[in-house]
């Protein structure tokens, strides 16, 4: 290689430079289509959701090429968010799996051209069978659009490749549009915490939305006395039950306070077991609703270093949660 070669080629600080400067652009093109989105939304979009609120059946999506890939999430999303719903590939849909879309669904259809062949039996196939069509798309006279009971514009914007080829600002638009609706969608129908849990109960998600009763103790493994009782009651129910606590109740099944290791160790005299319980117990402990979420318990008991909570409905003890319950479930 001659010395004049050797000296065109870009040196490794140059390259990288080109490279941020690249991923720069890309990102500022696809973020200004995000926001230019956002501000153009009109009442298309509410009537988008009031048509797949209304649907009894299954939210069927459905697009070609990248539009597909964009429309398999979109669809993920939508089912883990509490609408059924899934991916219906439209060549597939030619030969055969138009038997999937029942007369009850409602189809979401996306192509950025508004003009996808492989759609067009899609099309025809919601129209003779009133299946209610909701389209994304980049055109506003395409034949998809036309088609559709509510057609969802995308933002006249580049694409971020700088051939204008590749499906990339389009694809971030439908994709970001795509959870719009399913994020509206639960918030219309008061899709709650509770709810996401049952559909996620695998994974990093479903330990992080356990429930304190998912794991605390109840019934015979509570740690327990009367506020009447004997110290040496207490010892015994403490070594027993093996929390490092008791919990102390009024005549009413209320609690009224806890005893632990700590408490036996500041009280610590000859005449301990002489000492009348309410003298020892720590008054008005922590406690946690049942509902609680446990990563919310684990929180508590870090922030408070301690290892035990009460779980209380109306100041009477249900359960009993351990900061190694949290730990052995994968909360951390």
């Amino acid at each position: 290689m001659t010395a004049a070669n050797r000296s065109k080629i870009p040196s490794a600080d140059a390259a990288s430079e080109r490279d941020i400067d690249a991923a720069r652009r890309v990102l500022r093109l696809e973020s200004e289509a995000l926001r230019t989105m956002a501000d153009t939304l009109d009442g298309s979009f509410s009537q988008a959701i009031s048509l797949l609120d209304g649907v009894e059946g299954r939210v069927i999506v459905s697009g070609m090429g990248k539009s597909g890939h964009i429309a398999r999430k979109i669809a993920a999303t939508l089912a883990s968010t509490g609408t059924p719903s899934h991916y219906v590939h439209p060549g597939e849909a030619s030969h055969g799996d138009l038997g999937m879309i029942a007369a009850d669904d409602a189809v979401l259809a996306l192509s950025n051209s508004g003009e996808t062949p492989e759609l067009s039996d899609l099309l025809v196939y919601c129209k003779r069978f009133s299946i209610p069509l909701l389209a994304i798309t980049g055109r506003a006279g395409s034949t998809l659009c036309e088609a559709a009971n509510v057609c969802l514009l995308l933002p006249p914007v580049a694409e971020a490749c700088p051939m204008g080829l590749a499906p990339t600002t389009s694809t971030t638009a439908a994709l970001a549009l795509g959870d719009a609706l399913a994020v509206a969608l639960l918030e219309r129908r008061g899709f709650t915490a509770e709810d996401f849990q049952v559909l996620h109960p695998g994974g990093k998600l479903g330990k992080t939305l356990l429930r304190v009763a998912d794991l605390m103790h109840d019934g015979d493994e509570l740690p327990l006395i009367s506020v009447d009782a004997a110290m040496s009651d207490a010892l015994l129910t403490m070594t027993t039950k093996h929390f490092g606590c008791v919990g102390v109740l009024d005549g009413g099944g209320r609690l009224r306070g806890i005893v632990t290791d700590g408490d036996l160790r500041r009280h610590m005299s000859p005449d301990l077991l002489a000492q009348r319980i309410v003298n020892i117990m720590t008054a008005n402990p922590k406690t946690i609703r049942p509902q609680a979420l446990a990563a919310e318990a684990l929180g508590m008991m870090n922030a408070n270093n301690i290892t035990s909570l009460f779980v209380v409905e109306d100041d009477v003890p249900r359960g009993i949660l351990h900061v190694h319950d949290c730990l052995r479930a994968g909360i951390v």
